[in-house]
């Protein structure tokens, strides 16, 4: 056998580590285009904020400029010539003192002045009286049968076993649900203002009774709003209760008609929620965002957020690239549509020349998201895809005289719930639940229809103290007359 030349040997050994050195840089390589890709997305995901993404605008950063914003220079604050909006003054008989600012003499010759101004100058100053509780003791007699022996007491009436009134249990519901305070904070504020003593959990108790009253209300409201024409949905995350020491995910789901707002907290995302608070036979107009949970519903009645729709194309321009320029062209279209849609509400553009424009502006819209969804990067491809699965439900609004393009309104019902879930964090438990999800439904309705809340909480609790009809949350046009309370 003939001896291994050195040489050969040597080839051998530089090959391998060769061999080697080529396998340990394809692993980095392919280390370094996996890090390279998780740059961009945290880049990505950095750049997100409020215009591009569904971030709220509370979560963007202090004084970050909002895109397509363009500085005006105007100083903060009212600007010359605008509308001004002063307090009104109350009527003469409105009014409980008066106090006569009559001048004795003539501030430049001292002379003594006699009569009257017909017409003074009004200055009016509003004040509260001292703020405290009414005490009502309720005294049981026990008295003695001079026949039997047998001892009666005269109970206390079932509406009183309560140590706290109407209008206090309402003002405790009122304090949480429309003022957004903890119930520790409710305790303290009736102490502070009223003088009234109770714990934490007595303000408990008064959320489980005013939940129980205001179930049929809340009923009623339930039945009205399946029946509408046109629903606005929208649902944001909750947490009710704890689990292994994390709150357990929950959500918020909402529905509103113009004048009546119905909240509902739910285990799951899923569309039967979503049927369960619509109602399996809703065949109303159902504008949303582009979530699952409403595929159910048929599409010719849907109408998807352009709000959201909006973001999209700016997170398509902010991600630049082939779906930037895209992006820039469905800005384009969007602009344009929204200048007529806004002509046509101020009563400068007839409906007829809107529908009569907006083929061509649906159809380019069509065809700049097919380019996208085939030539763009991969995360804006995906998205236009994803947007076109929805396409019939773009353009609804078009159709439909009254119909709103966004679900902005929907969002703004929700916003106060949302803004006190950050403060409560969610609720403990079931019962927690059903009161905020019915204190919400009468605070926002309410609000829609310009309506008082105390004055209903307080006659709502009434009534299901005495056993009586309670009030409706409808508006007042579609509410049946009820029993006058006792």
């Amino acid at each position: 056998m003939s001896p291994v030349d050195p040489k050969d040997a040597r080839i051998a050994e530089l090959e391998a580590q060769l061999a080697e050195r080529d396998e340990r840089i394809a692993q980095l390589m392919a280390l370094v285009r996996a890090l390279t890709q998780r740059v961009a997305e945290l880049e990505q995901r950095l750049a997100q904020n409020s215009s591009n993404s569904s971030r709220p605008p509370s979560s963007d950063v202090p004084g970050s400029a909002r895109a397509g914003k363009k500085p005006t220079g105007k100083r903060p604050g009212g600007q010359p010539g605008h509308k001004k909006h002063e307090r009104a003054l109350l009527p003469p008989e409105a009014v409980q003192h008066f106090v006569e600012l009559v001048p004795k003499q003539c501030k430049s010759c001292r002379r003594r002045l006699v009569s009257r101004d017909a017409e003074p100058q009004r200055h009016q100053v509003m004040e509260v009286p001292p703020l405290s509780a009414i005490i009502t003791e309720y005294r049981s007699h026990a008295l003695e049968c001079s026949a039997c022996g047998t001892v009666t007491r005269q109970p206390v009436p079932a509406h009183a076993r309560s140590a706290f009134g109407d209008r206090l249990g309402a003002l405790a519901s009122l304090l949480v649900g429309k003022y957004r305070l903890s119930k520790r904070l409710v305790k303290d504020a009736l102490s502070d203002m009223l003088g009234v003593e109770l714990s934490v959990g007595s303000v408990v108790n008064l959320e489980e009774e005013m939940a129980k009253a205001l179930a049929p209300a809340v009923l009623q409201a339930s039945q009205y709003v399946q029946a509408a024409d046109t629903v606005h949905a929208d649902e944001t995350g909750w947490v009710e209760g704890r689990e292994d020491g994390r709150g357990k995910r929950a959500w918020l789901w909402m529905a509103a008609t113009a004048r009546v707002a119905l909240f509902h907290i739910a285990k799951s995302r899923g569309g039967k929620v979503a049927r369960a608070l619509l109602g399996e036979d809703f065949t109303g107009f159902l504008v949303s965002d582009r979530w699952s949970g409403y595929a159910w519903h048929d599409a010719g009645l849907r109408q998807v957020c352009w709000a959201h729709l909006t973001r999209d194309f700016q997170g398509f321009i902010d991600r630049s690239g082939k779906g930037g320029r895209l992006g820039k062209k469905l800005m384009r279209q969007r602009n344009l549509f929204f200048t007529w849609y806004h002509r046509v509400r101020d009563g400068t553009l007839s409906r007829h020349e809107f529908e009569k424009r907006m083929p061509e502006v649906e159809r380019e819209v069509g065809r700049l998201l097919r380019r996208a969804a085939l030539r763009a990067e991969k995360k804006t491809a995906g998205m236009a895809r994803e947007i076109l699965q929805w396409e019939k439900c773009l353009w609804t609004f078009v159709d439909v005289p009254g119909l709103e393009p966004t679900n902005n309104f929907g969002e703004r019902c929700l916003r106060h719930a949302v803004m006190y879930r950050k403060t409560s964090f969610g609720t403990q438990g079931p019962q927690g639940s059903r009161f905020v999800e019915r204190i919400l439904t009468a605070v926002t309705s309410l609000k829609l229809q310009r309506r008082g809340v105390l004055t209903f909480l307080t006659d709502t609790l009434h009534a299901h103290r005495h056993g009586l009809p309670t009030p409706s949350l409808l508006p007042i046009a579609d509410t049946p007359p009820l029993a006058n309370a006792a």
